[in-house]
């Protein structure tokens, strides 16, 4: 492996082409890639004040988020990692000097952009040297690596014994700079941990492992990631009816991310019709913000989770991921810090799309101040954007995300179904 007062290194060329898998006949078939893309403000009934957290102040980041720009390098030994790597988009492969045979094999089979790590230094297929490897074991080692000492190019890391406090400490060293820090990963946990150390991460990591579920949980990672950049259609919804219903089993979602005012999760009592539940980051004059709560539904109610999925309310625990959802559509991904059921008065609150429709969409919640409804985004009109369901009447518009109502443990499928 290099040592620490290696020379600059060069940037590595980015691939143009798309991944793709070369036919029998020597032409090439193009793989699909992935996209993305971003606001949030609100104005509240008289009967309740804004948090001090606003949208513009909020410590929340999406940095962390934004893994378009992450790079993955794989590096393995298995034609059929290889594979998976490439039909998801991943085509730059390292190999050892005495693999080149193993790499001009895989050239013949896909559009493949392989690399050599010889004495320390990784080389493209044309000999020119894209990066250098460091192995890091202790911490005069990691003080050792500083971007002077390499100028523009590629650095990748191997840290062979601890990682989270060295990978934030490299993070810190390298922001702003022209490196591009790779950190080499043996598991997507570890991918993970990388990508999203203070939050910005590193620049991209190496996968190193010779199992496919391990580029197929990366992926997954990343796409629930880049989930955010979209935006989810809502759709304006007028509601037909309120009343209350009496005691039932009611959920809190305590997410370990604090909310900012506008945002709140998808629920409703059936799949084919969410709502968007408020979060508590609003006070009033008898209970505090609660900025990191949701007081969702019942236990039977379904609720967004990443990946197009649901859940059952029930269902949720510490640890698990749901979708968080501001009125313009935005979304993020959150992680539940603990639930609570606890038995309360409930109230049904029911709503069509328009008049004509027969399809009625439902949610029970909570009747108290602090639970609310997100209203329709109208631009920047001034006006109510919750409605606390104690205020709730026939003729409100709210937020409703329409889906289809058919699901297989969480998942949508088609096939006929009536809920009532």
């Amino acid at each position: 492996m290099a040592s620490l007062s290696s020379a600059s290194v060069s940037l590595v060329r980015t691939p143009t082409h798309l991944p793709c898998f070369r036919s029998n006949h020597g032409k090439v078939q193009s793989l699909n890639r992935y996209s993305k893309t971003k606001t949030t403000h609100l104005s509240i009934n008289s009967s309740l004040r804004m948090c001090s957290l606003a949208a513009s102040d909020s410590p929340l980041s999406t940095s962390m988020y934004e893994l378009s720009s992450k790079k993955v390098w794989i590096w393995t030994e298995n034609s059929q990692v290889m594979t998976a790597a490439v039909e998801r988009g991943w085509d730059t492969f390292i190999f050892s000097s005495q693999n080149q045979g193993l790499a001009n094999e895989w050239s013949k089979i896909a559009l493949i952009d392989p690399l050599f790590i010889k004495e320390g230094e990784i080389f493209d297929n044309a000999g020119e040297r894209v990066a250098t490897i460091f192995q890091v074991s202790t911490p005069s080692e990691l003080k050792k690596l500083h971007p002077e000492a390499h100028h523009v190019g590629n650095v990748v890391i191997d840290l062979l014994d601890w990682q989270v406090i060295p990978a934030e400490n490299i993070v810190a060293e390298f922001q702003g700079s022209k490196t591009t820090v790779f950190a080499v990963s043996k598991s997507p946990a570890e991918a993970q941990l990388f990508l999203e150390a203070l939050e910005h991460g590193l620049g991209g990591v190496v996968l190193k492992v010779e199992d496919v579920k391990a580029v197929l949980d990366l992926k997954e990672y990343f796409n629930r990631r880049n989930e955010v950049h979209n935006r989810l259609s809502l759709t304006k919804a007028t509601i037909t009816q309120v009343h209350a219903v009496g005691m039932g089993d009611r959920v809190c979602v305590d997410l370990c991310s604090l909310m900012r005012p506008g945002e709140g999760l998808l629920v409703g009592s059936f799949a084919r019709g969410l709502f968007l539940v408020h979060s508590e980051c609003l006070e009033s004059s008898y209970i505090a913000s609660r900025p990191f709560r949701v007081n969702a539904g019942p236990v039977h109610a379904y609720v967004a989770t990443p990946g197009g999925k649901t859940s059952y309310l029930s269902e949720l625990k510490a640890g698990k991921e749901v979708m968080v959802v501001d009125q313009t559509g935005k979304m993020r991904t959150a992680i539940v810090g603990r639930v609570k059921i606890e038995t309360r008065p409930l109230i049904l609150i029911e709503a069509k799309i328009d008049a004509n429709d027969q399809t009625v969409y439902s949610i029970l919640l909570q009747t108290a101040e602090t639970v609310a409804l997100v209203c329709p985004h109208e631009g920047n009109r001034t006006q109510k954007t919750v409605i606390p369901v104690t205020s709730l009447k026939a003729g409100d518009e709210v937020l409703l995300r329409l889906q289809g109502g058919a699901r297989h443990t969480g998942i949508e499928i088609k096939e006929f179904i009536v809920e009532n």
